[in-house]
């Protein structure tokens, strides 16, 4: 058996070494500083040569008390009033829909000159209402330029709705809206019981 010879290698001939390159290199300057780069020490707020060298100071309380006589005392009409009540809901049915169902249903009457009668349903309902009044109020006052509007607050017991819904009774407004339902109901006897 003849042993198969080696066949003679490939060499890469590796080209001509190339000239290399010649890069051009700006010589630049570096400056150097006295002082770090770094931002000025940030103080935290105590300094012990200012509370050595405290002095005390007398501070004076500048309390301005402005007289109500001296306000704005313009005169409203009870269509301004329901005007920024509906705006006020609006922005409140966005903002706050909670808040929004539960005032909802309140009844913002002008009674005398700068009387203002708020009728709520429910005391809870009045819990989320004064919420917002403060906002509400501070801003109608603005709006009519009259600051000695006074707040009343009454319950109204009619206002508050409270009524059992049948089956029958949801069926007779179904019927109110259509009525070949009641020939269905009268075909069919349906149990509303």
């Amino acid at each position: 058996m003849k042993i198969p010879e080696k066949a003679p290698e490939k060499k890469e001939i590796a080209p001509a070494a190339q000239p290399a390159k010649v890069e051009t290199t700006q010589d630049t300057t570096v400056t150097k500083t006295t002082k770090p780069l770094s931002r000025p020490g940030i103080s935290s707020g105590f300094s012990i040569n200012s509370f050595l060298n405290k002095e005390d100071k007398v501070e004076v309380d500048e309390n301005v008390a402005v007289k109500a006589e001296d306000l704005p005392q313009n005169h409203f009409t009870d269509t301004d009033l329901q005007m920024e009540w509906k705006i006020m809901l609006k922005q409140l049915q966005v903002k706050n829909n909670f808040v929004f169902n539960a005032v909802k249903t309140f009844k913002l009457l002008k009674g005398d000159e700068n009387k203002i009668k708020v009728l709520f349903p429910s005391d809870s309902a009045k819990v989320e209402f004064d919420k917002i009044s403060g906002e509400f109020f501070n801003h109608f006052r603005r709006k009519v330029q009259n600051h000695l509007i006074e707040v009343e607050y009454e319950r109204d017991v009619e206002n508050l709705k409270i009524e059992v819904v049948t089956k029958r009774k949801i069926f007779e407004k179904f019927i109110e809206k259509n009525p070949l339902l009641k020939d269905l109901d009268d075909l069919m006897k349906f149990d509303l019981t």
